[in-house]
């Protein structure tokens, strides 16, 4: 069997003996191949995975394009594809496809799982692959029975003319040799029969039975474990060490030090180096390397000031790293003096100065928000081999594109000799972008010249970043002797980034805003984490809005909505990034589904937040009881509007467990500081939900309409913190402005 190159797998990837192949980039991949080519790939066949294959007996395998972390994609996007093709879902089966930008770049469509982004940006792709594949199989049936191709039908698995009828696999091989078109006609909406209908998870059973799906599931013969010593403390980093009593412990192979990135490397947008030198323990077990790694003996010394340059999505920018050993009780007090000091002025309507000053009323209140970390139920793992072939990876991420960018200037090893095994991810919330610890897998494995796994114990995955930003935001709204809002000025910050979205609503339905924002350099690294930014807007703003509305006499769900309808009909500026209507349609669905205007309901511990990101809206209302003297959750009410909806009961899921995340973000999340040290390492320490905390009813409803699926992994997040905010004043009659709420203190 010969090698594959990339000719061949093009080929090889379009038709296969007693079947059909096609790829999602089916008029790219096309382009370049003769008819005559493509009819000789017995040879290389049994070497490659197909995108999409029908066999001869009507079975269809179809490969998902993009990293799984519990989203379910592995089904929504399969789902996609089968319902253009016609396809039968009891006949598909479902595989995760190999990294292969080459392949599976179409448009804006990657490889990429983040940004809630994966159906949105596979939807038309996805669609016009199967439709492709659907009018093949249509013109080979239609010139064996001697019929018009636009008389043939395709649905549930078969192929119909008539009293002619056969399944897939029956033309499969023909439609092989039709010319793949270059123009597709899409299903109508009303025609679907997968699509917006709940499938079960197509990896469910896999799951429940325990096979081997994740990254740390994967092994191969002659692997050894390796385990990474870093620095106690941020601002810290290597001085030398002593191994010897390290290397006398079972099982152990070598220890050695390892530089992720040599000084004026041009990081890219997910790069990170949380410590650039750390000291690398190589063993046979997971067990041996811990029991070793205590052996060794370290001395650590202050890091100077860094500067990387990152080429980002903004293009390159200097980013600083300050020396020092950083605290969170330094942090507020720096938080503190910058608030008190004029900041960038990211977006003025009007003249807010002047109605602030004239103002009857000023209602202002500050809210702040600790560091969180994003403690994936599955630890940082990832193996290596590197060998005269290449480089071999396999394990969780959600960015393989931007890793394999940063592999090939790290190790100097060509694209074409990398190659990347996507396994299923024990949650990522974005954390898994940032692939430092692919970097440090393939490093070890280079030098180490054997096959490895980098294994990160919880206590490691903890304290070596990146976290949620430290954030704090001071709202004043202006109110004039009619008690009618008149100005509204956010000003926020964060170490060591701000977290305002300044044309996000209530930007466009005041007539004076005012959206400013400041940032504090720091050593600590921080990254996306599960609606980056929005997961603190929301608390703060809503709660503020809340407070606003009760000022003002108003109910709370009202004012918004008049708010909104200023913003619809007489709108403030030119660059509001929401829909006035949509956002509108999940809170009044969400006050009609939670019964809010119901006199049954009245007097219950109720509240109320709504949010935009990600392309999509969703509103939430939580009841609240005090259970043993602490505030419980006993119900949220979810509106979404995130678009089509491909997989109901998959996407209902998902909104559920966004729920509870920022239930337990809300009351209990926080990752302190002190001398440059985390103090929370393990989950004894940082607090998250437990089972019985749980809301006992979650009800999620979705607003209909036909408009293209955008994001639903994270808008639902950002609103509950809102929500649940306002509820605890309804429980409490306090507000509450610090989180978590549960102590309602700035962390100091």
């Amino acid at each position: 069997m010969k090698a594959v190159n990339r000719r061949s797998f093009i080929k090889s990837s379009l038709i296969g003996g007693g079947g059909l192949m096609l790829s999602f980039s089916w008029v790219s991949a096309l382009a370049s191949v003769e008819k005559a080519e493509i009819l000789n790939v017995e040879d290389t066949l049994q070497r490659l995975n197909a995108y999409i294959k029908i066999t001869s007996t009507g079975k269809i395998h179809i490969l998902n394009p993009n990293p799984e972390f519990g989203q379910n994609v592995m089904t929504s996007l399969p789902m996609i594809i089968a319902e253009e093709l016609g396809a039968n879902w009891k006949d598909v089966s479902v595989d995760m496809a190999p990294f292969d930008p080459k392949s599976y770049v179409k448009g804006s469509a990657s490889q990429f799982t983040g940004g809630s982004r994966s159906v949105a940006m596979w939807w038309k792709p996805l669609r016009e692959a199967g439709a492709a594949a659907r009018i093949m199989l249509s013109t080979a049936a239609a010139k064996e029975w001697g019929v018009d191709p636009s008389s043939i039908q395709i649905k549930g698995g078969f192929i119909t003319n008539g009293s002619k009828k056969a399944h897939l696999g029956e033309f499969a091989a023909k439609a092989a040799s039709v010319p793949v078109p270059t123009e597709v006609k899409l299903k109508d909406l009303k025609e679907f029969d997968i699509v917006r209908k709940s499938q079960t998870n197509s990896k469910g059973w896999d799951i429940v039975s325990g096979k081997p799906l994740f990254g740390l599931d994967y092994s191969e013969p002659g692997m050894y474990v390796a385990m990474i010593q870093h620095p106690p403390a941020f601002g810290m980093e290597l001085k030398s060490y002593d191994a010897s009593q390290t290397l006398k412990m079972p099982g152990i192979k070598e220890v050695f030090e390892i530089e992720l990135y040599p000084d004026g490397f041009e990081m890219g947008g997910f790069d990170t180096r949380t410590f650039n030198k750390a000291l690398v323990v190589v063993g046979k077990t997971t067990w041996e390397v811990m029991n070793a790694r205590k052996k060794l003996k370290v001395q650590w010394e202050p890091m100077k000031d860094r500067k990387d340059v990152v080429a980002g999505w903004g293009g390159k920018s200097e980013v600083l790293f300050p020396a020092g050993l950083e605290s969170t009780a330094m942090h507020r007090k720096r938080m503190l003096e910058m608030g008190e000091k004029p900041a960038k002025v990211l977006r003025r309507d009007g003249n807010p100065e002047k109605v602030f000053a004239e103002a009857a009323k000023v209602i202002e209140r500050t809210y702040t928000a600790p560091f969180l970390a994003h403690n994936s139920m599955e630890p940082l793992n990832f193996f290596a081999k590197v060998n005269e072939d290449g480089l071999f990876l396999a394990g969780p991420l959600q960015a393989p594109q931007f890793v394999q960018n940063t592999l090939v200037k790290r190790l100097g090893i060509p694209a074409e000799k990398i190659e990347i095994k996507m396994t299923r991810m024990g949650g990522g919330f974005g954390r898994r972008a940032y692939s430092q610890y692919v970097i440090e897998a393939a490093l070890i494995a280079q030098k180490a010249k054997v096959p490895i796994k980098l294994v990160y114990s919880r206590e490691d995955d903890m304290t070596y970043g990146i976290y949620r930003p430290m954030y704090t935001a001071t709202y004043r709204a202006a109110l004039d002797k009619d008690n009618k809002l008149i100005g509204f000025h956010v000003k926020g910050g964060g170490i060591p980034e701000h977290p305002i979205a300044q044309n996000r609503f209530p930007a466009g339905a005041v007539d004076n805003y005012l959206a400013e924002g400041w940032e504090i350099p720091s050593n600590i690294t921080i990254g996306a984490f599960r609606a980056p930014r929005s997961n603190f807007n929301a608390a703060a703003e809503q709660s503020f809005l809340d407070e606003v509305a009760e000022a003002m006499g108003k109910d709370p769900i009202d004012f918004r909505l008049e708010l909104l309808q200023r913003a619809k009909t007489n709108p403030v500026g030119k660059n509001n990034d929401y829909d006035p209507d949509r956002y509108a349609g999940v809170l009044k669905l969400v006050r009609e589904k939670s019964g809010w205007d119901k006199a049954e309901n009245k007097g219950k511990n109720r509240g109320v937040a709504a949010y935009f990101c990600h392309a999509s809206y969703a509103a939430h209302v939580v009841d609240m009881i005090l259970k043993d003297g602490e505030p419980y959750v006993e119900k949220v009410t979810s509106a979404l509007d995130c678009g089509i909806v491909v997989n109901p009961e998959s996407a209902k899921n998902m909104v559920q467990g966004a729920v509870v995340d920022g239930i337990g973000n809300a009351l209990y999340g926080a990752l302190t500081l002190k001398e440059g040290a985390p103090q929370q390492t393990n989950f004894n320490a940082y607090r998250i939900i437990r089972h019985h905390e749980a809301p006992k009813e979650i009800d999620v409803h979705f607003v209909q309409n036909d408009i293209d699926p955008t994001g639903l992994g994270e808008p639902p997040f950002p609103p509950v913190f809102g929500a649940v905010a306002n509820a605890l004043y309804k429980t409490t009659g306090k507000r509450y402005y610090h989180q978590p709420f549960g102590s309602d203190e700035e962390i100091i």
